[in-house]
């Protein structure tokens, strides 16, 4: 048996209210789970759904799967025991109520890698996005000795990027001319695998919503029969009487179901090799989700991230840089404190912005020395940034007290915006008394060959530590560590009120920890106090690698930077096609569903700020920026470099999942890798005519977000997509929106196809009140050079 984590599928981890729920009943709502015939793989059920007790589950016999579950160990083994495309359910009995895990079985395709070095090697593998970058999984060999070494991978459609690793050495695929920047001073190759082709149109449409006579929703999609449709109410198969079929439309009946607080239905068709999109639609008190103005869910959240250190000087007695004459300024103290935040809380910056979330840098309190970086060159930094850790529970002097981390939370709640804390369960700094008094709770720094264990992302990935003054917890070699770091991450929740926590370097911490923690947190905070929280992380990698840290037992979420990463290339280049986009947009589905709650990014206190690519002082395929950083600083100097960045925006805050803006990029503010990312932000008269004018336009963006309920909720189509265009639409049951973005400086005039469906005669301009008649299902839209437009589709 391998055993190993199940891709989870995961798009409503946090949608369903503990507090509204019957005990007997699960409060989570199970994700699908993806599944391969003629592999054996292994889940833990706490990832599926939490409960303070698995005893007496209860699972049905299928002819699909052999099931074991070992209520001890809390596994759930699945051996798929039929060749299968599509979906199905497996069964179970928990509390005497009946619920389903959705499977879901993709379509794959045969992919021969093949190589013919010139010279010899020991060792050859294939690489990439499909296995999280492992160098050391898939070997290729020279069967018949003709000199061509090759492997075979079974793939899913989508996009992926790879490369060929031979003796400690990457290499380029010759045989293959599509490649892309790997922003490291070379190339990958880019790999597309196709969907299968079908005659049948693969999307399952929302059609209509109807309350008068109860509870229906009509879906469109040909189908032959009752069986193809997969309906799930919560977690309840939704009963066969109770879905209805009338040609090419589906209607599910919900009538006389409970529809008291947050709901989801979930539908989906199984057709020739596959199965189609799953809609989802959230209900509140019987609502649509969105519908009201008030925030129901994590889904209507926008984030803004900002570091406490460079936003806001509130109490300028706080300011005393640490003096060290190697320490340079953008390493050090700038002023930025609790206070500033506050202020701007209290001058309601963040709600005529449209933010409802505000994520803040670390709180705890650093070392009042500066220290030297491990790599060349060598430069001196101070904790201002949060990241090293000197105690567990005091908060950084040169940010003010817990009364004022108390207070702004407070405030923060008042104005209707939640807090996310920023924690660091990686490591601690030298002088936390965690390191000094408990040495044993860490890995070690004297690697057996001789090297220093640091840096090592990959090959050390659970043991390597940032710097020699960091050291890196060993969670699985220390239960004391893992117990006191969970039990400190409720104590700050609860000691602040804050309502969840962005996590640092979640890749270098053990799925354990987090299921631990995310275990206590939903015991002591979710069920005691019917509050829930979200749990974003931060994880560079492959999709596997990514969501296996997402998923009911551990994060409600990652920065989606696979999505991300082809995004910036798609936008920033003239000759990329958004047809790359919505290709990795649909693999972005595949893995945590349609509706999710993945953080979308445009920058981030890692990342070059998208200006500097926008302005050209960077090459877009270029993600490390450190010497531009401290010897050429960019500065904004083409005005048309802030329609571009907000191009971006508006595709940022029209997909599913949760956009998320870093402090400054609302107007534009630049800056090439850390720490020029990082500049004092600034307000009001500081700012030019030119960003002035891109926070007047953030602004409207996200007032649309807010006040248009498809841009959150809604299915996810693509109409369109080439060179310098892409149109989709996004449907929920309250309405219809049309995204048109045009990339480049040329206006585009195209005349868009609309499913027949939509019935719809009108579009109306969301953001600049014009109407376009819609004739024949077709829409003729014209949209300028670097801009975008929106329309809600009327019948």
């Amino acid at each position: 048996m391998t055993k190993k984590s199940f891709l989870l599928i995961l798009p409503l981890i946090l949608l369903l209210s503990c507090s509204t729920k019957p005990e007997k009943k699960i409060n989570d709502l199970i994700p699908f789970i993806n599944v391969a015939f003629g592999e054996t793989d292994s889940l833990f059920i706490g990832d599926l759904f939490f409960s303070e007790s698995y005893e007496g589950i209860s699972f049905n016999e299928t002819a699909y799967f052999d099931l074991k579950f070992e209520v001890s160990s809390g596994l759930l083994v699945i051996t798929p025991t039929k060749n299968f495309t599509g979906v199905k359910l497996i069964n179970f009995t928990f509390r005497n109520v009946g619920y389903a895990i959705p499977v879901r079985s993709n379509y794959r395709e045969k992919f021969t890698f093949s190589y013919k070095p010139e010279k010899e090697y020991k060792n050859l593998t294939v690489f990439g996005t499909f296995n999280s970058w492992n160098r050391l999984q898939h070997f290729m060999s020279d069967e018949d000795k003709d000199g061509i070494y090759s492997v075979d991978l079974m793939l899913v459609p989508g996009r992926y990027e790879y490369k060929i690793y031979g003796d400690g050495q990457e290499i380029v695929d010759p045989g293959n001319k599509n490649v892309s920047p790997n922003g490291m001073g070379s190339f990958n190759n880019v790999l597309i695998v196709e969907d299968m082709k079908s005659d049948i149109d693969n999307f399952l449409y929302l059609d209509e919503y109807k309350k008068e006579d109860g509870q229906k929703i009509t879906f469109f999609s040909p189908s032959s029969g009752k069986d193809e449709i997969i309906a799930l109410f919560n977690n309840e198969p939704v009963p066969g009487d109770k879905i209805g079929i009338n040609g090419d439309r589906i209607t599910i009946d919900l009538t006389g179901d409970d529809m008291r607080g947050e709901n989801i239905l979930r539908v989906v068709r199984n057709i020739p090799g596959g199965a189609t999109n799953t809609q989802i639609i959230a209900f509140y008190n019987g609502e649509p989700a969105g519908k009201s103005e008030e925030i129901n869910s994590w889904f209507d959240g926008i984030i803004y991230s900002l570091m406490i250190d460079r936003f806001n000087d509130g109490d300028e007695s706080l300011n005393q840089p640490i003096i060290h004459d190697s320490l340079f300024k953008q390493a050090n103290y700038q002023g930025g404190d609790l206070a500033g935040i506050i202020n701007k809380i209290d001058d309601n910056y963040f709600t005529d912005l449209g933010i409802n979330t505000l994520w803040i840098s670390p709180v705890y309190d650093n070392p009042s020395i500066a220290f030297q970086e491990y790599p060349e060159p060598h430069r001196w930094y101070s904790g201002y940034h949060g990241y090293w850790p000197v105690h567990y529970q005091r908060v950084e002097e040169h940010f003010g007290t817990m009364e004022n981390l108390k207070l702004l939370v407070k405030k923060a709640h008042e104005k209707k915006i939640r807090v996310l804390l920023d924690f660091v369960s990686n490591h601690v700094h030298k002088d936390h008394p965690f390191f000094v008094n408990h040495r044993d709770w860490f890995g070690i720094l004297d690697l057996p060959d001789g090297r220093k264990n640091i840096r090592f992302w990959d090959e050390y990935r659970l043991t390597t530590w940032f710097e020699p003054y960091l050291p890196s917890f060993d969670y699985l070699g220390s239960k004391a560590a893992l117990e006191i770091m969970t039990d400190n991450a409720v104590w700050w929740l609860n000691e602040t009120g804050a309502d969840g926590f962005r996590h640092d370097a979640v890749k270098h911490v053990p799925n354990e920890f987090w299921r631990k923690l995310t275990f206590k947190l939903k015991s002591n905070i979710e069920e005691r106090q019917g509050k829930k929280l979200y749990q974003i992380g931060e994880t560079f990698g492959g999709y596997d690698l990514i969501s296996s840290y997402v998923n009911n037992g551990q994060l409600s979420a990652q920065f989606n930077f696979n999505l991300y990463d082809v995004a910036r290339m798609v936008f920033l280049k003239k000759d990329e096609s958004f047809e790359s986009l919505s290709k990795e947009m649909k693999k972005t589905f595949s893995v945590y569903g349609e509706l999710h709650l993945m953080g979308n990014i445009m920058d981030s206190h890692d990342k070059v700020r998208y200006m500097a690519y926008t302005d050209g002082d960077i090459d877009p395929g270029k993600w490390d920026a450190s010497a531009e950083a401290w010897s050429n600083p960019p500065q904004v100097e083409d005005p048309l470099s802030y329609k571009k960045a907000g191009i971006y925006l508006a595709y940022m805050m029209s997909i599913p999942g949760l956009p998320v803006i870093y402090y400054g990029s609302e107007f534009g503010m630049t800056g090439a890798s850390d720490p020029d990312n990082r500049r004092m932000m600034r307000f009001g008269s500081d700012l030019s005519s030119d960003e002035q004018a891109m926070l007047e336009a953030t602004k409207k963006l996200t007032a649309l977000r807010n006040s248009n309920s498809a841009l959150r909720y809604g299915d996810f189509y693509t109409l369109f997509a080439d060179n310098s265009v892409f149109a989709y639409v996004r449907s929920d049951l309250n309405q219809r929106v049309l995204i048109v973005l045009n990339k480049n400086s040329e206006s585009k005039t195209i005349n868009l196809k609309l499913p027949a469906l939509f019935a719809a005669v009108l579009a109306a301009d969301l953001e600049g009140g014009e109407t376009i008649s819609v004739t024949d299902n077709s829409i003729p839209v014209t949209i300028p050079g670097y801009s975008w437009k929106m329309f809600e589709l009327n019948k």
